[in-house]
C-alpha cells in the first residue's frame, strides 16, 4: 500500500502533515509526532504524554472521523516562549463532535477510553468546530510547571 505523506510545515515550532484515516495513519501520527518532539528537545516525561495523547487523538480521527478519501491533519505547536505544547487533530467529520463516555468502560472493553485518557494527561483540551466539514480535537500540555506559592514561616 502506497502512503503519500503532504508535509505542511516544519520549523522548531510548528509540524504539520496530512496522513490517512486509517489505522496505519495513526500510527504513522505518533511516530511523527515522537520524532519531531525528540528533535525540538523536549524533556522524556512530556515527549511520553504527547506521544499518547497523538496516538489517541490520531486513533479517533481514523476511527470517528473517517470519510473515504479524506485524510486527517495533525500539527504540533509550541508558543512562542516553548512553555506550551498544542497537539491538534483536524478530520472531516465536523458533524461528530467528541465527547468522553461519561461512564467506565467495563474493564474487557477494548475501547472507550481515549478521551479519558487524553482529560487525564492533557492540561486543556477541547473541540473546534469548522470550516465546514471539519472539526479540531486539541489538547495543550504545560511543558513548564510554574511552581506553587510557598508559605514560609518567619520567625516574630
Amino acid at each position: 500500500m502506497n502512503q503519500e505523506i503532504t508535509q505542511l510545515g516544519l520549523s522548531v515550532r510548528h509540524f504539520g502533515v496530512l496522513l490517512s484515516p486509517t489505522p496505519r495513519g495513526a500510527r504513522l501520527a505518533r511516530r511523527l509526532a515522537t520524532a519531531h518532539l525528540l528533535a525540538w528537545d523536549l524533556l522524556p516525561g512530556a515527549i511520553e504524554t504527547a506521544e499518547q495523547v497523538t496516538a489517541e487523538l490520531a486513533t479517533n480521527a481514523a476511527t470517528h472521523g473517517r470519510l473515504s478519501g479524506r485524510d486527517f491533519l495533525l500539527e504540533l505547536r509550541r508558543t512562542d516562549d516553548g512553555d506550551v505544547l498544542r497537539i491538534e487533530v483536524t478530520d472531516t467529520r465536523g458533524d461528530r463532535l467528541p465527547a468522553p463516555n461519561p461512564q467506565l468502560p467495563s474493564p474487557e472493553a477494548e475501547s472507550g477510553r481515549g478521551l479519558l485518557l487524553v482529560e487525564a494527561l492533557a492540561d486543556r483540551w477541547g473541540v473546534t468546530s469548522g470550516p465546514v466539514p471539519r472539526k479540531t480535537v486539541w489538547a495543550e500540555l504545560d511543558l513548564v510547571r510554574r511552581p506553587s506559592p510557598l508559605r514560609v514561616n518567619t520567625p516574630n
